[in-house]
């Protein structure tokens, strides 16, 4: 709440911020009427909803629909509310229970935005298996942004893509097409190989575009945005 404001004042629109609301941080419908007010007093006009990975609940919201389920009581106070996907799965859930509960938040949001993956393909298979379930919500591919090689190893294991990490390893010449050279920090990951791949794979049809992890190097993920879009026409 306290970025937010700051943001607010250093001149951000609303309509430009998206804070993430972790179900599990938060106690009671008084509490979630308490942070909604100060989101809209902010012009906030789009949040993001997840469980969060907090091992006990803060108070009676144990997950992302519970959560979603009494902004819906509220009036649904904002215009948008993206969900979380997740193309390997999730570290604390069964695969059966991640899906469907993804289907029933996808009758509370605007869109889905998947966790990050390094496997194209098996992203393409992800959204094509919850289009076969019924979710119709625009997909947001998340792509991680440049990062030091060995730090991107650690958070992958962290947040449970484990499975990608490994896809890396096992191709042939993957630190050659993966991992640029880094002018200090060694060996870096650029998501251009990805994101090729996402469109060769066919991805360019089920997704309506991406998000980009940042993993708190502002910098360096504008610079790259920047260097894509000047080498591309465009990005």
């Amino acid at each position: 709440m306290e970025l937010v404001r700051r943001l607010r004042e250093g001149g951000y629109a609303g309509r430009a911020l998206v804070p993430h609301l972790s179900a599990r941080l938060i106690r009671d419908e008084r509490h979630l009427e308490e942070i909604v007010a100060r989101l809209k007093e902010a012009e906030v006009e789009e949040v993001f909803v997840v469980g969060g990975d907090a091992k006990e609940p803060a108070g009676k919201f144990r997950d992302a629909l519970g959560l979603l389920e009494a902004l819906k009581e509220l009036g649904s106070p904002f215009e948008r509310v993206g969900i979380a996907g997740y193309p390997e799965g999730h570290p604390f859930i069964e695969e059966k229970a991640l899906m469907e509960a993804l289907i029933e938040k996808s009758a509370h949001a605007s869109y889905v935005v998947s966790q990050v993956c390094f496997d194209a393909g098996r992203v393409v298979k992800w959204v094509g298996r919850i289009r076969g379930l019924g979710v119709r919500l625009p997909v947001v591919v998340g792509v991680a942004a440049p990062i030091e090689a060995m730090r991107l190893a650690r958070i992958a294991t962290r947040i449970g893509v484990g499975e990608s990490a490994r896809f890396l390893r096992k191709q042939r010449g993957w630190l050659l097409r993966l991992l640029l050279p880094g002018k200090k920090a060694g060996l870096s990951y650029d998501a251009s190989g990805f994101l090729e791949a996402l469109v060769r794979e066919g991805g360019g049809e089920g997704v309506s575009g991406i998000h980009l992890y940042t993993f708190n190097d502002l910098k360096s993920s504008v610079g790259w945005v920047r260097r894509q879009g000047a080498a591309r026409g465009g990005f």
